[in-house]
């Protein structure tokens, strides 16, 4: 009878004990219940013995179920009959539940030597006695039960991948010293499928995760709903990814996936794990059209190394020119064996603690970023894409623009074409740049101008204006409140510029960030559109009456009705003057206060750091201060700031095409507008 007793705990049945469940098979569900019974034929045995043979028979009904649980996860046949029958339903594999089931194995394996030492110990009694069972399984008490009730939680709700190590970190939190070290065992196991998921990420770049476990994951169905959402970035992206995959892959491929992160790994931690293992895709994989080395170095203008000191400060080698080892240039091995090296001691440890993990996960990040900000910022000039940028979209070549507008002034009078506005464009911005850009400035190449298409009407300019005459005594063609009451969006304020952002520069130079950079250009250049047109304005009025006053200085009675009409006039000059002084002064503001104040502070931060996070941190701050600074990001302000310059620029337009000025109602009332805009704009700024 002990025997077989022995042989029941080990998960074997037959007639003293029996299973109420037969035929059993590797697809067979594990039951929430005890199917061993004590055979109810058996006469001889006392109750007491019965109700103790019961209690212990369920160690083996724990043993058995937990056997085939682990016989089940580490079941490779799947590999061998994958290409069998493409249509016969496969199991879900589960490279975690493996791991469990190899921590399950060996405590069964403690398991059964205790019980193969129980029956030594009784076959060397004289008498053996089932106390003798009972002594020697008691620890196992109270580790299958708890063992048994953790793979029917994961059978029964399906827990694979980080949600499984989430299981296990909560249950190792017990009173029981004896549970406690097992399930740190299992949870051990676990780590190690993770810690190598962990190197492929950060040493390699590569994602190994067949069975969609790990908490990185590639961006799949989520990509068709962004697409849908932002037209825009998901065209920018499809022509990133015929040019080099691994763009796409730093700014949509992958993402943490909630679900499978673990509860006890901070969400900062995984979005440095998310970062360190796309900056390795990127250093291991570089575009074959990447300039290199020495041929950067000899682009770079000294004035860059002057300015930083990056000969002094930092001393990184010269690679050389691209080769199949240009990735390992990036990332030099030395670099990612230290990395290893780090995964390796936590790999290692017996118990998992948080800080460690933490702290290498810090300093992998520190690594990683390290060198994207030496690849991003000495050999591909980040600094003077930054100078670029801030010459064209934040107006710093002032004359370059100047020139632009006035060579455009005229075209601007009409309202844009939507067949050609671009093309007309064209001609005034090739020719400001062969007057004003030299041969020296390489970046000019990178800018084009584009004119966006638009649906609606557009109403600007001289056409919406009222038709002068030429008689003295006639009237307006129109009135000027029509114009006013349809104040609508100049077409030209529609203007764009584009930056072309070769690699790696892209994982700076976001849609994002370029698309803020063009909010503040059209805010400038309508700033400077209209700062000229009101000079122009003076400019053109002064010498009409100068030619007035030489024609008509012998002709005493054209000469009074000179005098006359600049009497009338001299309000709308006081007015104008308010209005140049108002856009002088907000120009002036913007360049000086702001743009240079922020760029000089974001220089120092890029001297000071090379860490490529935080410089992408010191970037943002560069333009949302911009931004805000601007008043582009209070809507109130924004608003009041561009109606009056659509009020400046009809007043000059109206000023220059009326010549009977008899009634200057209209005039006055803009002027009057205009001061309460910009004593509202005051008022709302301070507040």
């Amino acid at each position: 009878m002990l025997h077989e007793l022995l042989l029941a705990l080990l998960g074997y049945t037959g007639d003293l004990i029996i299973d109420r469940r037969d035929h059993l098979i590797t697809e067979t569900p594990i039951s929430d219940e005890c199917t061993f019974k004590l055979a109810p034929d058996i006469s001889f045995i006392d109750p007491s013995d019965r109700e103790l043979i019961e209690r212990i028979i369920v160690l083996g009904f724990y043993y058995r179920e937990m056997e085939r649980f682990s016989a089940k996860c580490r079941n490779l046949s799947w590999i061998r009959s994958s290409n069998a029958n493409p249509l016969e339903k496969k199991e879900k594999g589960s490279v975690y539940r493996r791991a469990l089931a190899n921590g399950i194995v060996e405590i069964l394996s403690v398991y059964r030597s205790a019980v193969l030492h129980i029956e030594q110990k009784l076959l060397s009694e004289t008498m053996p006695i089932l106390a003798t069972v009972t002594q020697g399984l008691n620890k196992f008490f109270c580790l299958l039960p708890p063992l048994y009730e953790l793979i029917l939680e994961i059978e029964r709700d399906d827990i694979r991948g980080g949600q499984l190590l989430n299981l296990l970190h909560k249950r190792c939190h017990c009173g029981v010293p004896e549970l406690q070290t097992c399930m740190q065992r299992l949870l051990w196991h676990g780590h190690q499928v993770m810690y190598n998921q962990l190197a492929s990420w950060m040493v390699y770049g590569i994602l190994q995760d067949q069975h969609g476990e790990f908490f990185i994951r590639r961006q799949e169905d989520r990509d068709v709903e962004n697409s849908s959402s932002h037209p825009d970035i998901s065209e920018k992206l499809a022509r990133m990814s015929t040019d080099d995959a691994s763009l796409t892959d730093w700014h949509s491929g992958f993402h943490i996936s909630l679900d499978m992160l673990p509860e006890y790994i901070p969400m900062r931690v995984a979005e440095s794990i998310l970062f360190a293992g796309k900056a390795v895709r990127v250093l291991r994989n570089p575009s074959p059209s990447f300039q290199s080395g020495d041929a950067v170095h000899r682009q770079m203008p000294k004035s860059f190394q002057k300015i930083h000191g990056l000969e002094g400060r930092f001393h990184f080698q010269r690679e050389p020119a691209i080769s199949m080892g240009m990735g390992e240039d990036l990332l030099p091995q030395s670099e990612a064996d230290k990395i290893e090296a780090m995964l390796l001691n936590l790999k290692e440890s017996s118990e998992f603690h948080k800080r460690s993990f933490e702290c290498a996960v810090d300093s992998v990040q520190a690594i990683a970023a390290s060198h994207l900000w030496q690849l991003v910022v000495v050999r591909a000039d980040l600094n003077g894409h930054l100078k670029a940028l801030k010459d064209y979209f934040l107006l710093a070549k002032g004359d370059f623009f100047q020139c632009f507008l006035e060579e455009s002034r005229q075209l601007m009078r009409l309202p844009p074409r939507q067949s050609t506005a671009e093309a007309d464009l064209m001609i005034p911005f090739q020719l400001a740049a062969l007057k004003t850009i030299g041969e020296e400035d390489k970046y000019f190449s990178k800018v084009s101008l584009r004119m966006p298409s638009f649906g609606i009407t557009v109403k600007s300019s001289l056409l919406d204006l009222p038709k002068a005459t030429s008689s003295l005594d006639g009237s307006s063609g129109a009135s000027l409140s029509n114009a006013s009451s349809e104040m609508s969006l100049d077409g030209w304020d529609g203007i764009a510029l584009e930056y072309s952002v070769d690699w790696p520069l892209h994982l700076f130079f976001t849609q994002e960030v370029l698309s803020k950079y063009l909010r503040i250009f059209q805010y400038l250049l309508r700033l400077k559109r209209t700062q000229m047109e009101l000079e122009k304005l003076w400019a053109s009025v002064m010498h009409q009456y100068h030619s007035d006053f030489a024609k008509h200085r012998n002709d005493r009675d054209k000469c009074s009705v000179t005098q006359q009409k600049r009497q009338r006039f001299r309000p709308m000059w006081r007015v104008r003057e308010h209005m140049a002084f108002l856009i002088r002064n907000l120009q002036f503001y913007i360049q000086v206060d702001v743009i240079e104040s922020q760029w000089n502070i974001l220089q120092s931060h890029i001297q000071d750091s090379h860490d490529f996070t935080e410089l992408v941190g010191f970037h943002h701050e560069y333009l949302s201060a911009l931004i805000s600074q601007t008043f582009l990001d209070i809507g109130s302000v924004s608003r009041i700031l561009d109606s009056i310059m659509k009020l400046c620029l009809q007043f000059c337009w109206n000023i220059e095409n009326q010549d009977n000025c008899s009634n200057t109602s209209e005039l006055e009332l803009i002027a009057e507008v205009i001061c309460i805009a910009g004593f509202v704009c005051q008022i709302i700024v301070q507040e």
